[in-house]
């Protein structure tokens, strides 16, 4: 048995799985994007429709995000984030096995979409329960490397894949490595460790999942904090699910457009590993924080603006390396502004903010001028994120040593 206090070695392995899984579910997600245009050809659809399997993920992500984070409390991380990974990968074959009709498709995709939750709502709880506090923001930054990872694959990947296969073909392809994991993730994974990492017992009691939701939403940090989650996120997502429209007015083609996404998903990789092993190594988070924000600015702006295919990819590098990386220390950071409350509900909470971002999604091809060009919106959106750098480096950095007691007391709660 570990001793106590010390963080057990298998917590890797249990990482590990889970960043499987989120890897391939965000392929799932994002694998029709950079092949649009082959697409609509194969299934005989618009571009709107085509834009609706990754805009699906969202809507759906909406109503299941509080069953979600409800399962990971009551049932723990093992059963939720297994359901989730297991249901993403029959979904996915599913819809590779429907081939060229539409609306199976999309129905396949919808089971898909509603997996999702049950993965994306359990970060910060699998990094609390297996991770020393010295190492939770790099364990959440693993888990977005691994997302990273899956959206740069369906980028990058999806158009080189689809010249010998079929689109479907892709999706079976990817379905069955989405199944495969799942079944991977419920082998290995444990709920927690037998002695906790930091000595302390981290509880979640089932009655805290909506008198966490009403402590998080009541502190102002955390609140401010899903503002500049939902604008994040917003770029995230709009970048993903049209970067092959944004820049072929520029003259660039389906391929740039892939590494484009490639290498702004890179660049995540890249931030999301150094500040967050910085903000670990130092203890705090703010600075991290609101710098990596302050940056994602101007490298938005350029992303709109360059007109040079070097430039594309240096300022999607850039703009992946400070955007990205924002939101492991921001969701950790969130995690431990707002205990006692469970950190399944609050990177929830965070969760459906993001998600809810597919508004930013719509309105980016709503208000596309008549050229074709996105450069308004997200000039917007750049505007924006400086905002919430700027108001970023007022918030307090978190006091992390609160008891759960606490929360059930000001609650009239007894544990």
């Amino acid at each position: 048995m570990p001793e106590p206090g010390r963080a057990p070695t298998y917590r890797w392995v249990v990482l590990a799985a889970f960043m499987f899984v989120n890897l391939t579910i965000q392929t799932l997600w994002i694998s029709y994007a950079p092949i649009s245009n082959r697409a609509q050809d194969y299934y005989g659809v618009s571009s709107s429709a085509i834009g609706a399997f990754a805009i699906s993920f969202m809507i759906a992500f909406l109503p299941i995000s509080f069953l979600a984070s409800q399962a990971i409390v009551r049932h723990g991380l093992r059963f939720a984030a297994g359901f989730g990974a297991l249901l993403a990968g029959v979904s996915g074959v599913a819809r590779g096995l429907v081939g060229d009709h539409y609306v199976l498709a999309l129905v396949a995709t919808l089971g898909a979409a509603i997996a999702q939750p049950f993965l994306l709502n359990a970060w910060t709880t699998l990094s609390t329960q297996w991770f020393p506090h010295s190492q939770r923001a790099t364990a959440v930054s693993l888990i977005t490397l691994s997302n990273l990872v899956g959206a740069g694959i369906g980028l990058a990947l999806t158009p080189t894949l689809v010249e010998p296969m079929s689109v479907s073909g892709v999706q079976l392809l990817y379905g069955l490595v989405a199944l495969l994991g799942g079944l991977v993730f419920v082998l290995v994974a444990r709920d927690r460790p037998a002695t906790p990492p930091d000595g302390v017992v981290v509880a979640t009691a089932p009655e805290l999942m909506l008198v966490g939701v009403r402590h998080a939403l009541s502190v102002r940090p955390f609140r401010v904090f899903l503002v500049m989650a939902f604008v994040t996120f917003g770029v995230f997502n709009g970048l993903s699910t049209w970067i092959e429209e944004i820049v072929a007015p520029r003259g660039f083609s389906s391929t740039d457009a892939g590494n484009t996404g490639a290498l702004m998903l890179l660049g995540g990789v890249a931030g999301a590993m150094l500040l967050s092993a910085l903000s670990d190594r130092s203890g705090r988070r703010v600075p991290y924080l609101a710098v990596a924000l302050t940056l994602s600015a101007p490298a938005l702006l350029w992303v709109a603006l360059a007109s040079s295919l070097p430039g594309l990819l240096g300022a999607a590098f850039l703009l992946g390396f400070f955007m990205t990386s924002a939101l492991p220390v921001g969701m950790q950071y969130s995690a431990e502004i707002t205990a006692p409350t469970p950190e399944g509900t609050s990177n929830g909470l965070i969760q459906l903010a993001g998600q809810a971002s597919f508004v930013c999604v719509l309105l980016m091809a709503a208000t596309k001028t008549d050229a074709g060009s996105f450069t308004p919106s997200l000039a917007v959106l750049a505007a924006l994120i400086l905002v919430g750098g700027i108001l970023a480096f007022r918030l307090p950095e978190p006091a992390v040593h609160i008891g759960i007691h606490d929360l059930l007391a000001d609650a009239g709660t007894d544990p």
